[in-house]
């Protein structure tokens, strides 16, 4: 190449190719560009909190909930909703909303959630961001129902999961007074990619833990006639993420025409304690039939089996027998490191059957454990139920079970599937262990003779 045809000028020196110019140098201009750089490094940081709450949750109505709220902190709105499409994608079928007042929520009380017209519509059929700065003056708007707060302003988004649309998030009204923008919109969209991983953890989550609890369903006995006793149970799983536990109850009419009930708390939350509650239940049903002697020997008989042929988890228990006798009833019981029974009588007042605990299953299978006997009034019910019912962190044991004996009481005559579902609905517990309740009512009551 000759000197020439070598003419091809430096670049500029003063600004860097592919880069936007240097501020001039004064000092406004300065201020304006860290201000700015702030503002992003602010959101950037405010959108990984919010992907990192969102998919922190597990529970899909916490997620989504999480998500509006989240969307409305990053572009400073006063008003979100997440629609949920139906399964054809053609409406929404589930409105999760945040930000209305108490006074906005009375006004639209017994309003129906929107099906997905109007604008809200548009984004269903029409799946790109849509930002409007007056929803009344949209193509698309049909106004707003009676007692709907007054909004003007709109940024909707998709929802994808998987490439498919999982719903639709909206958001309203700028607390600055300022229309959303474009930064809102990315940011927004943003947030709705991310969440879509943790809406398919969630429901994925869900499938499983409702299989885990369909599973330990079809371990636990449906009652069979218990005739001339009635009797009831009802399980729960915990509120927090478990699926399955070690809570456990049988009820069986043996040959001598007394009633046996028996509820245990396998100690875990895991297949293995339920698989171990399953082994512990049908063991004991086979001792009951085989062996007419003092409950406290059956548990220990039931110890010992358990320590010869598995390895079973600690485990309480409460096994009691009901038996006629020459004056009525007789309850004979013993627990291993369980709850007392509560008794309820027919003229409403609520007792504990308080006695020296013995020891759980498979701590020793040699210590003893002592046997109770109480007579039981005709119509009686003996209530069994683990501790999931009446434990919660912020108070005493025995507070929980003095609120227990106070919803019971006054309901001791309803019909016992009314009566444990009642006391499953309003345990005194927190929810964050399964539950499970054993009602046997002896006959002789009014309109019930023995």
């Amino acid at each position: 190449m000759s000197p020439e045809e070598d003419r091809t000028p430096p670049p500029d020196q003063g600004t860097p190719p592919n880069h936007e110019p240097l501020p001039d140098g004064r000092p406004e201009d300065i201020a304006a560009r860290l201000s700015a750089l702030a503002g992003a490094k602010d959101r950037l940081q405010g959108l990984l909190s919010a992907v990192l709450a969102i998919g922190g949750g597990l529970d899909l109505p916490t997620v989504l909930h999480r998500m509006v709220t989240a969307a409305m902190d990053l572009v400073g709105a006063r008003y979100g909703a997440l629609g949920v499409l139906a399964p054809r994608g053609d409406r929404l079928e589930r409105f999760i909303t945040a930000g209305l007042s108490e006074k906005e929520r009375a006004a639209l009380a017994g309003t129906d959630f929107p099906r997905g017209h109007g604008v809200l519509g548009h984004l269903i059929h029409h799946p790109e961001p849509l930002r409007v700065n007056e929803i009344s003056v949209h193509p698309a708007s049909i106004g707003f129902p009676p007692g709907h707060p007054l909004m003007h302003t709109l940024l909707g988004v998709a929802v994808t999961v998987h490439g498919e649309i999982y719903g639709d998030l909206y958001l309203s009204e700028r607390r600055d007074g300022r229309p959303f923008d474009q930064a809102d919109e990315d940011i927004v969209r943003a947030l709705a990619g991310a969440a879509g991983i943790a809406i398919e953890n969630a429901r994925l989550f869900g499938a499983v833990r409702d299989s885990a609890e369909q599973f330990q369903r079809l371990l636990l006995p449906t009652l069979p006639d218990l005739s001339p006793f009635t009797a009831a149970a009802v399980y729960r799983t915990a509120a927090a993420p478990a699926g399955v536990g070690g809570d456990w109850y049988d009820a069986v009419l043996l040959p001598d025409r007394s009633c046996a009930a028996v509820i245990g708390d396998v100690v875990g939350h895991d297949l293995k304690a339920a698989a171990a509650m399953a082994q512990a239940r049908n063991m004991l049903r086979a001792l009951l039939y085989d062996r007419r002697t003092p409950p406290s020997a059956v548990l220990t008989q039931l110890d010992h089996t358990v320590h010869a042929i598995t390895d079973l988890p600690v485990t309480t228990a409460c096994l009691a027998r009901v038996e006629p006798d020459a004056e009525g009833w007789t309850l004979r019981w013993s627990t291993a490191g369980h709850p007392p029974p509560l008794l309820l009588h027919p003229d409403g007042r609520a007792e504990y059957l308080h006695g020296e605990p013995g020891v759980p299953l498979g701590v020793d299978p040699g210590l003893h454990r002592p046997d109770h006997t109480r007579t039981l009034p005709a119509g009686s019910t003996v209530l069994l139920f683990t501790d999931g019912l009446v434990e919660h962190p912020r108070q005493a044991i025995d507070e929980g079970l003095a609120v227990l004996a106070d919803l019971a009481a006054p309901r001791a005559g309803l019909p016992l599937e009314d009566l444990v579902h009642f006391l499953a609905d309003h345990h005194p517990s927190d929810g964050h262990d399964d539950m499970a309740l054993l009602a046997v009512r002896v006959p002789g009551g009014p309109g019930h003779p023995r």
